[in-house]
């Protein structure tokens, strides 16, 4: 299901330039080349995260899910001087395939790929969490939340991604195990008294949390 008209998104990309403008070459390589590119945050998207990561400044960023990297370096932008952005890929070739273009960035003395499974690795990491990128297996969702929502500063922020799961959770009967998945969070989230949330209908949908 498309929520903005393809009219809409191009002129919203169009009147819109917090992207930074070095990513548009691995943005479309992706796009040209890898058979799951739908999985890549949208240009819009991306510039989102780092207008966002720009205001908050975070000296420590955690992101679930790299894919090729382009939402890793949006975010990798409003990195304060000394801050380090952890992000976490379970497939191998794609994080070889971000670890490429990390290493061709401005920021590339700020990024540690961790690969492997991010229920395991999260425990391993005893940071206090400025930003959080969540974008990876939606089954995994709520155990993701709930492993770093202790580790989230004060002043933290957590996006998470696709909470909408292609209109799929709009449906009156929801079928399919990643909609199932993402409609649970959605209701689990609604009922946490620890946080606030607002959730942006941003591409596929953003849902924005920080502690109350």
């Amino acid at each position: 299901m498309e929520f903005i008209s393809p009219l809409a998104n191009n002129y919203i990309e169009q009147f819109s330039n917090a992207t930074p403008s070095y990513l548009r070459e691995m943005y479309e390589a992706t796009l040209a080349s890898h058979k799951h590119a739908h999985l890549q945050s949208n240009w819009h998207q991306g510039g989102l995260l780092s207008f966002l990561s720009k205001m908050i400044r975070p000296t420590s960023i955690l992101e679930v899910g790299t894919f090729t990297g382009f939402s890793t370096l949006c975010l990798a932008e409003g990195l304060s001087d000394n801050g380090q952005l952890h992000t976490i890929e379970l497939r191998e070739d794609d994080a070889n395939v971000a670890t490429g273009y990390f290493k061709k960035s401005p920021h590339a003395n700020k990024i540690k790929m961790h690969m492997g499974d991010a229920k395991e690795i999260i425990p391993t990491l005893e940071i206090n969490w400025d930003l959080v990128f969540i974008d990876a297996d939606k089954t995994g969702y709520i155990d993701y939340y709930n492993l770093i929502l202790p580790k989230l500063s004060n002043n933290g922020l957590i996006i998470v991604d696709n909470v909408l799961f292609h209109g799929e959770v709009l449906e009156a009967t929801v079928s399919g195990k990643s909609a199932k998945a993402i409609q649970s969070f959605n209701e689990m989230l609604q009922n946490d008294e620890r946080t606030e949330h607002t959730l942006l209908t941003v591409r596929d949908g953003l849902t924005l949390i920080r502690k109350k």
